[in-house]
């Protein structure tokens, strides 16, 4: 039997069923799952039993292991974190803001792979937003100023000490370290090619974009404005729901993604690996 792929009704998105990944996976059904994903841009596999080193294992499939800067990882895994949040919890919603996973790094990440443990009964949809398809149609006058900049990231606003999750954040269930680290900046261009499929994908997000190099800081920003309004417009976006026993895996360098809540009195919990781009080692 082989892989069967269902696209969803969206600018992206693919539900593949076929394949078990708790058992390990020949060379050809990787390639498979590899060409499925980039065309997709993420895809999700549901009802997988999966165990932490099942889902290492697969994660390990698409490329090194990354790194996630400022989330512990849990006991005898060190590639794996914990995306969690208690039944009772009233911290600020984790991951909320748009944003591509990292991309303050200098090598940011291919993709990221999330398996659903726990899924409340209602509430605790991922928003994906195609970057191809915004850098496509972005006003030709909008495109004229990014195509041949960089945009300035940083992880100041959410993993400093002055971030959203900071000094100041109290009972997070997540294990999340913030640090001085999260002042430093790098750059990447904002109309940036995937490097594996060489398409141009808008390369900028409210999470962790928080300028333009060569551009003075308030004119940035009103720039840096009018890209997020278009870059999350309902054209560009898939709602992704989730099940338990649900693997997930998206990327990083054409999508930006967020999380949504209302599932206040019920736990959530799921298993996180990063996959580094294998392209950039």
């Amino acid at each position: 039997m082989g892989i069967e792929v269902t696209k969803q009704d969206a600018p992206c998105g693919a539900l593949l069923r076929g394949v078990d990944l708790s058992e390990p996976l020949q060379p050809d059904t990787i390639g498979q799952i590899r060409a499925i994903w980039l065309e997709h841009q993420v895809i999700a596999f549901p009802d997988q039993e999966l165990s932490i080193q099942d889902i290492e294992r697969f994660a390990h499939y698409l490329g090194p292991y990354g790194e996630d800067p400022y989330i512990e990882a849990i006991p005898g895994h060190p590639h794996v974190v914990q995306v969690k949040r208690e039944a009772d919890e009233k911290t600020p919603l984790f991951a909320e803001s748009w944003h591509s996973d990292w991309s303050f790094l200098p090598r940011p990440p291919a993709g990221t792979v999330l398996y659903g443990n726990v899924i409340p009964p209602i509430g605790g949809d991922t928003l994906f937003a195609n970057q191809y398809a915004a850098w496509d149609a972005m006003p030709p006058h909008l495109k004229s100023v990014l195509a041949d900049r960089k945009g300035v990231h940083s992880a100041r606003r959410g993993y400093s000490r002055e971030g959203m999750y900071g000094e100041r954040d109290k009972g997070r269930s997540m294990a999340i370290k913030f640090g001085d680290s999260a002042m430093k900046t790098q750059l990447h261009p904002l109309g940036r090619a995937h490097t594996e499929t060489g398409r141009v994908a808008l390369f900028a997000s409210p999470g962790y974009t928080i300028g333009i190099e060569g551009i003075p800081e308030d004119e940035g920003h009103a720039i840096l404005r009018e890209v997020y309004t278009h870059q999350a417009q309902p054209e560009f976006v898939y709602r992704h729901h989730w099940s338990e026993g649900m693997l997930t895996l998206w990327d990083n360098r054409c999508l930006i993604h967020a999380a949504t809540g209302g599932y206040e009195g019920h736990r959530r919990l799921l298993h996180r690996i990063t996959v580094a781009d294998r392209t950039l080692q």
